[in-house]
């Protein structure tokens, strides 16, 4: 955690200096972006671990960079965060369906920040020791790339959309509870709702095909080959 190196944007310059202090106090190295476009042009400019970005900025708000950064296969395995304000769940559906891996709620507490980015990176370590391919059916998937290959046509997929599919692709025929899907995907430390699973499902079957992921009801979903 010592050299994880954080980005934070967002127009409100105290919420900034407010940040900062207590990301540096625990030990990260972090820089500030006081709009969408600066922190854009940081992030692809910079080797960030983790981004956090406000979602109301003027100009370009934080769901537009987000899809702006997750156009960028370099940009694939960074862990991309939410500031929104209490009760705006249209902001949280909309970032998890820009690429968003989670969010944090406003008015901020710094101990409860620290410790989601600590989780979130705790499992992003932990997810780095699997094995590095595998395949399925049509898919091979490519775990170190963040990279799903369909009949020999790769998909780029954000970070979550990713791990959801792969959780689903390893283990053909298996039923995933949404309760263990969230638990494997997100983490027993994040709290989201299960429009999180359908929104991300959704976008899955899109790119990857609807034959491939099955609804059981009042359960779950699981992968078949075919």
């Amino acid at each position: 955690m010592k050299d994880t190196k954080i980005l934070l944007v967002d127009d409100d310059k105290d919420i900034l200096e407010f940040l900062k202090y207590n990301l540096v106090k625990e030990g990260f190295e972090v820089e500030v972006a006081s709009s969408g476009e600066e922190g854009l042009n940081l992030a692809l400019k910079g080797r960030f671990d983790l981004i956090i970005l406000d979602v109301m900025m003027p100009h370009m708000d934080g769901i537009e960079v987000c899809e702006r950064l997750r156009e960028v296969p370099e940009m694939s395995e960074v862990i991309i965060l939410f500031l929104t304000a209490r009760g705006e769940d249209y902001s949280q559906i909309a970032g998890f369906e820009a690429g968003a891996d989670d969010y944090i709620t406003k008015p901020i507490r710094p101990k409860v920040l620290i410790s989601k980015i600590k989780a979130t990176l705790r499992r992003n370590l932990k997810k780095s020791g699997k094995e590095n391919t595998s395949s399925t059916g049509p898919f091979l998937v490519d775990r170190d790339k963040y990279l799903i290959i369909k009949n020999g046509k790769e998909i780029s997929l954000p970070k979550k959309e990713f791990e959801l599919a792969a959780l689903l692709i390893a283990k053909p025929g298996s039923v995933f509870a949404r309760e263990n899907i969230l638990n494997m995907v997100w983490g027993e430390e994040v709290v989201v709702g299960d429009r999180t699973i359908d929104v991300h499902m959704r976008k899955i079957r899109e790119k990857l095909g609807k034959k491939y992921f099955k609804t059981i009801k009042g359960v779950g979903y699981k992968f078949v080959e075919k």
